[in-house]
């Protein structure tokens, strides 16, 4: 048997044992890795039964209710919009396409996905294209998770009715 070789790392002692691991002995820890990973994952969907992966627990909603900060005079604003219409807020034009909530059984979450555009004016004063600034799904309980940046307005998702 050999004796283990001594290293140096940062003034510290290490003995390393250098180890011959059978190639089977690998393969079986491989396997045992991925049935491990496919059971802390609920087996991927297998024995779930179809019907239960494709039903929803609640239906979408027809408004959403979302809250606008002006960073500039510090005023809140809660406004109701609904699905598919445009609202406008100071400069921006806020666009919900899809809302969502959890009913009360299961873990609240409620997320919409907005289409949010800053308009924009020519020095004259005529409005131009606006640039679209936020283009995604917001969630009311991670705000910070996808959100809207802009230098004067804030946005965030409160309900969804």
């Amino acid at each position: 048997m050999k004796t283990p070789k001594m290293l140096r790392q940062n003034n510290m002692r290490i003995f390393v044992k250098k180890r011959h691991i059978p190639a089977q002995s690998c393969c079986y820890l491989v396997a045992m890795k991925f049935v491990l990973l496919f059971m802390i994952l609920g087996f991927g969907g297998f024995g779930v039964s179809a019907f239960a992966q494709q039903q929803l627990s609640s239906a979408p909603g027809k408004k959403v209710i979302l809250r606008g900060l002006d960073k500039v005079t510090a005023n809140t604003v809660d406004f109701e919009i609904t699905i598919g219409q445009s609202y406008s807020f100071g400069s921006l034009t806020i666009e919900p396409s899809y809302c969502r909530k959890r009913p009360p059984e299961e873990i609240p979450e409620v997320y919409a996905f907005l289409t949010i555009t800053d308009r924009a004016t020519d020095g004259s004063g005529q409005e131009v294209e606006g640039l679209n600034i936020f283009n995604g799904w917001m969630f009311a309980s991670t705000p910070a998770l996808n959100p809207l940046e802009h230098p004067v307005y804030d946005v965030w998702v409160l309900d969804c009715k």
